[in-house]
């Protein structure tokens, strides 16, 4: 995985990322099912392209996932999914943070911290919200908050992962909702002196 990748490091791979083109909303509708019927998702803890607070990255100790909430879904939305999402990894797809399935086909939310219904397996193999966690050197990330109002409930159990869940979606989406929060890891003075391992997280995630 990408932890503990030296600042230097970082810089060299500041070019490569897997691409916002392959996020899950891209693959399950684009821009056609993006805010259909006024469907839309917010957060409390920052604004659309906003920076995400430390609190909710690898940087701060005891972090949590960020408040979100959302408004009604289309007529006839049996359930709603969530997958956050870092287009910005240097990877091969996009580093998964987050499934979420099983919410309420309505107007609703999910507080800060709060563990949801059903939760799938993260890019780290956790059911659990990934921190964010970039390379040093390497930019700012964009998390992808998309969530996705769907035709028919999933019958998946906890634990599916991002493929599973995904070949579930397709061809049930009606609408989707696409919030994204920004994070970039400071260089300290060890990183750039090339001594540090670049990234300062001893637990957590890679991006």
């Amino acid at each position: 995985m990408l932890e503990h990748v030296p600042a230097w490091l970082g810089k060299v791979l500041k070019g490569a990322r897997a691409g916002h083109g392959k996020l899950a909303i891209a693959r399950l509708g684009g821009d056609h099912l993006l805010g259909k019927g006024g469907f839309a998702l917010r957060s409390a803890a920052f604004h659309d392209a906003g920076e995400l607070d430390p609190s909710f990255t690898a940087d701060e100790e005891d972090a949590v996932a960020p408040p979100l909430d959302w408004t009604a879904p289309p007529d006839g939305t049996q359930e709603l999914v969530l997958v956050v999402e870092d287009p910005d990894a240097p990877a091969p797809q996009p580093f998964c943070h987050w499934l979420v399935w099983g919410l309420a086909p309505q107007q609703g939310q999910l507080l800060e911290g709060e563990v949801p219904p059903r939760v799938g397996k993260n890019a780290f193999g956790n059911s659990e919200w990934l921190l964010p966690d970039p390379p040093a050197g390497h930019g700012p990330h964009d998390y992808a908050f998309q969530l996705f109002a769907l035709d028919r409930p999933l019958t998946l159990l906890p634990g599916a992962t991002r493929d599973e869940l995904l070949a579930a979606m397709e061809g049930h989406v009606l609408a989707a909702a696409l919030l994204t929060g920004t994070y970039a890891r400071e260089e300290s003075d060890e990183d750039e002196s090339g001594d540090g391992d670049g990234d300062g997280a001893a637990d957590g995630g890679a991006d």
